[in-house]
């Protein structure tokens, strides 16, 4: 899995952020989600290399980067404390402008990092998901059920870390076949993978910090930017789960799109004929569209 890609680890001042690289042309970062790592891309980022220089990272907390140590009010996993590590991080590899996709909860640090970072950010693609605190906002009983990981894995500790240790297995699962995509888009390598990125202690609790962030201060950045009309002013892409929630749930809105266009002034996408992990079971089309917009 991403074998020609050139493995390395950089030191952010705040954790040290593992990465894959590799291709030619404008840089793209590609970051993933929840209970993945890197490797959800590893379909997708050999076609995308073919055009552009592709970096997969993993967010701080996940897979093969530093587990930083917490504080009471959750900040270092916040998105805000994640999106600086990319400016490090794609600054450190010679790119200082430079565009970024992210996946579920990468998805969050990819518009955190255009709002936080405009200068550095020149193209954003956030895939299947809407703004956090347009989430929060509209939480209700299907949510709770459907998206459990965001209450679940918030409450304080030790409860979730305990949960998540004992039944990795179960935890990855339950993700993998319960958001609409089909198990055949997961290897049995890949699903291993996933499952011993929870057999760390370590990386289980800031696993669980990062949502704890999510419900917090992700929630007031979210907030403060909202009240002072902070938005994204590059290009803005939305892809989202035909099958998925976010296709239903906020139809009387508008949709996604609606509600990504309170927070950019440019915005462009469509729902894909696929689940949760579309990334992972459609990566033709989604490179396809990726391309596209980055091109």
């Amino acid at each position: 899995m991403l074998e020609y890609f050139e493995s390395a680890e950089v030191e952010t001042g705040e954790t040290r952020i593992f990465v894959r690289r590799s291709g030619s042309g404008p840089p793209i970062l590609l970051l993933h989600g929840f209970p993945e790592t890197h490797l959800m891309w590893r379909s997708v980022a050999p076609l995308l290399a073919r055009r552009f220089t592709v970096v997969c990272a993993d967010l701080r907390g996940y897979g093969r980067s530093g587990c930083p140590p917490s504080a009471d009010d959750h900040a270092p996993y916040s998105k805000r404390a994640m999106a600086r590590d990319f400016v490090t991080v794609m600054e450190r590899l010679g790119f200082p402008r430079f565009s970024v996709a992210g996946h579920d909860r990468g998805g969050r640090v990819a518009y955190r990092l255009a709002l936080d970072h405009p200068d550095r950010v020149d193209r954003t693609a956030v895939l299947d998901v809407v703004p956090t605190e347009a989430t929060w906002e509209r939480a209700d009983a299907r949510f709770a059920l459907v998206f459990w990981p965001w209450s679940l894995l918030a409450q304080p500790e030790p409860f979730p870390e305990r949960l998540m240790a004992a039944a990795p297995e179960a935890i990855v699962d339950d993700a993998l076949e319960s958001w609409g995509s089909s198990r055949k888009a997961f290897s049995p390598e890949v699903r291993a993978a996933y499952v011993d990125a929870l057999r760390d202690p370590a990386h289980v609790h800031a696993m669980c910090e990062e949502y704890r962030a999510a419900a917090t201060c992700d929630r007031q950045h979210d907030q403060t930017d909202r009240h002072a009309g902070r938005r994204v002013r590059g290009p803005l892409l939305a892809l989202w789960s035909g099958k998925g929630p976010l296709n239903a749930w906020y139809a009387e809105e508008g949709g996604p799109l609606a509600l990504w266009r309170t927070w950019a002034e440019d915005v462009s996408g469509k729902p894909v004929e696929a689940g949760h992990f579309f990334p992972e079971e459609i990566p033709d089309e989604t490179a396809d569209a990726l391309a596209s917009f980055f091109e």
